[in-house]
């Protein structure tokens, strides 16, 4: 039960974690934002900015989806859930657990391999910083593998305990 507990707390130490990676990718959107207006008013160049600042919000898209999830942030439809039984209801759950965990687990393998092969052939973004793309690609795929991560650990503590971790004091979840 110990090693279920310690389990427990990496994995939502993990989400958190993620999800404070994400909004350290927005501060620095805000941070590219502004430098480039400010070059702009001196008359200066500031290339690559608007790759850096895309780069982030991709990384920030995909690092924040597991905190999302769990903080009951992701758009679900209640309304059928609301309607059934409680074993409907689980059964439900259970299915749309598995169908995301499985495509999420995709994505990522999807992911890994681009990441792989931009890394192998050395492909660099068209944009005046020739940032090596693995490496803005590499926060997605993290992203990525936490979301799948958190998919997983929902569908098998809801197989297992008959609950899942998405908190429910959200408004408009009718429960």
């Amino acid at each position: 039960m110990a090693a279920l507990r310690l389990l427990r707390r990496l994995l939502d130490g993990l989400y958190s974690g993620a999800s404070v990676l994400a909004a350290v990718c927005l501060v620095a959107i805000l941070v590219l934002i502004v430098l480039q207006m400010l070059a702009r008013w001196t008359g200066e160049m500031f290339p690559g900015a608007p790759e850096y600042a895309g780069y982030a919000m991709a990384a920030a898209s995909f690092l924040a989806f597991a905190g999302a999830l769990n903080g009951g942030a992701h758009i679900r439809v209640g309304l059928l859930l609301n309607a059934a039984g409680p074993r409907m209801k689980w059964l439900l759950e259970l299915w749309c657990f598995a169908v995301g965990a499985v495509l999420a687990w995709y994505f990522v393998w999807y992911a890994w391999r681009f990441v792989y092969w931009s890394w192998k052939f050395g492909d660099v973004s068209q944009g005046q910083d020739r940032t090596e793309l693995w490496m803005p690609q590499s926060l997605m795929l993290a992203g990525a593998a936490i979301f799948a991560i958190a998919l997983t650990d929902n569908l098998l503590t809801l197989l297992f305990t008959k609950r899942d971790h998405i908190s429910r004091d959200t408004i408009g979840d009718g429960e």
